[in-house]
């Protein structure tokens, strides 16, 4: 995928600006964010005029900080080991500031700390501000920030953005109340609600791929696609995350908003151009377009599981159930598969399949474009089945597109064998693709929103999948665990696709 200033990244570069991390001692910070800028920095592409602020509860100081962060770096850069004098310099630009989420001194006393660092390091009064900190604390920081005159005016010279982590609200009723709530004190283009996904190398191509190759955009619609399958399957469990994934369950933490991101940019139509609200705009069509779900036969177009004891690689791994901080008897679901169709000119009857799920036999995010299949009326015989193209695109890991066709076996029997074209990003292009979080706080930077989800395009998504959950509330309680561990979930979910299509073996 690519972006409004892609093309033209030396006008449209990263501002002057300080970044304000709140929740600064969390996991996220330690593992992406900070590891993100040190390798901006280190490829030169931070502003020259550049600093950033951890904001925190717990008590430490500056040098405390940056020595924690350089044990960060080291452990999980994408480079390594760091180099001493890149971070030398990129050390200088670190600070801390102590305080609780809710202290209205705290704020004041951070207000005088960006005065005092705008004037050393010249950013000319440009804020960002990433609230690595659970959903319920983002109305009141954005107040305390805007009380204490840390958010500017959006027509101004200067700037000051918000980056805010999933989960954008847990239903559509929810959604709605925080984006009133935020915007009481924000403008919409002011707030960038990052996903991931949006930022990996593959995804980023995706529009490149089908509106730069005429060969794939005319085949791209109904007339020759059959199905559509994404699927994001992982082999571990929920870990530590056990109180967090009983609030959540799969549909909120991965498919209604990283799943609903994929389809988007896959079945979307070509933007009238590449700024970021004609992009978003064509991927909120497509949200709008998705069919709602028939709530009286909801079983014909979702199936959700939850994984039991089994095995991942040889290795015998407890069931949801037993994980820490998961209730003995919870109906939190691991494991969803759905069936969307998105009722337009482009995809009228085409479904698309989506699976998602937990210690699933490997860990693999791919987009699968399968063709229909050839009339066999030429090459029909016992020994030939002709199968279908299918176009891949893989997301992680191994990033790459592959494209399976049918090719003759040499020989004097006019054998049939399906082949495969293999592109992988590192073996082709020899170098390590920047992590996710790097291009999107660099997009930030810059004011380019394309890989950030616009208001209506989470609203949209909440307003398809929002009928479920409740419809879930009222259910019976569903039969859990209903898949082991290692295996590719219930097999209800085979159901799902019907007698004439079957989910791809990964």
């Amino acid at each position: 995928m690519i972006s409004s200033n892609d093309s033209t990244r030396d006008s449209k570069s990263a501002k002057p600006c300080i970044l304000v991390i709140f929740g600064a001692s969390g996991d996220l910070t330690h593992r992406k964010l900070v590891p993100a800028l040190y390798n901006l920095s280190r490829e030169g592409l931070l502003p020259a005029h550049f600093a950033c602020v951890g904001f925190a509860r717990r008590e430490k100081s500056n040098d405390q900080f940056r020595k924690e962060m350089e044990e960060a770096v080291d452990t999980y850069s994408r480079v390594k080991p760091v180099d001493q004098d890149i971070w030398q310099s990129f050390s200088e630009q670190l600070f801390y500031h102590r305080s609780e989420f809710d202290n209205d001194e705290g704020y004041k006393s951070l207000k005088t700390l960006l005065d005092d660092l705008e004037k050393k390091f010249e950013t000319g009064g440009n804020l960002i501000f990433y609230l690595s900190v659970p959903p319920s604390y983002f109305p009141m920081i954005v107040e305390k920030l805007n009380r204490n005159g840390l958010i500017h005016p959006k027509e101004g010279s200067k700037f000051s953005r918000v980056i805010i982590e999933k989960p954008f609200g847990i239903d559509l009723e929810s959604a709605i109340d925080l984006q009133k709530q935020l915007t009481k004190n924000l403008h919409e283009s002011q707030i960038y609600r990052i996903d991931h996904y949006l930022g990996k190398e593959t995804v980023q191509n995706l529009l490149v791929f089908r509106f730069t190759n005429p060969l794939f955009e005319t085949l791209w619609n109904n007339h020759y696609i059959d199905n559509v399958q994404i699927t994001v399957s992982e082999d571990m469990g929920i870990g530590t995350r056990g109180k967090f994934f009983e609030e959540a369950g799969i549909l909120r933490d991965i498919v209604q908003n990283h799943m609903m991101q994929l389809l988007s940019l896959v079945a979307m139509d070509p933007p009238i151009n590449l700024q970021a609200d004609s992009i978003r705009g064509e991927k909120v069509k497509v949200v709008e377009a998705c069919r709602p779900f028939p709530l009286y036969e909801l079983d014909k177009f979702i199936v959700r599981g939850q994984y039991g004891p089994g095995y991942i690689n040889g290795e015998a791994v407890k069931g949801y159930r037993e994980e820490e901080n998961v209730d003995p008897k919870s109906n939190v679901e691991t494991y969803l598969a759905a069936k969307i169709f998105i009722d337009n000119w482009r995809w009228a009857g085409v479904p698309f399949f989506l699976r998602a799920g937990k210690r699933l036999p490997k860990r693999v995010t791919e987009i699968a474009i399968i063709f229909k299949r050839p009339p066999e009326v030429l090459f029909q015989s016992p020994s030939n089945r002709l199968e279908s193209n299918i176009l891949v695109i893989r997301i992680q890991p191994d990033e790459g597109i592959s494209l399976k066709m049918n090719c003759k076996v040499p020989g004097l029997n006019t054998l049939i064998q399906p082949v495969k074209m293999d592109f992988r990003y590192n073996s082709y292009f020899g170098s390590t693709p920047p992590e996710a979080y790097e291009r999107l706080i660099l997009d930030c930077m810059a004011g380019d929103t394309t890989l950030f989800a616009r208001d209506d395009e989470v609203i949209s998504s909440w307003r398809l999948f929002s009928p479920v959950l409740e419809a879930w509330k009222h259910e019976a309680n569903p039969t859990f665990p209903n898949y082991p561990s290692g295996t590719w979930g219930p097999k209800s979910a085979d159901d799902l696709t019907g007698d004439e299509i079957s989910w791809r073996l990964l």
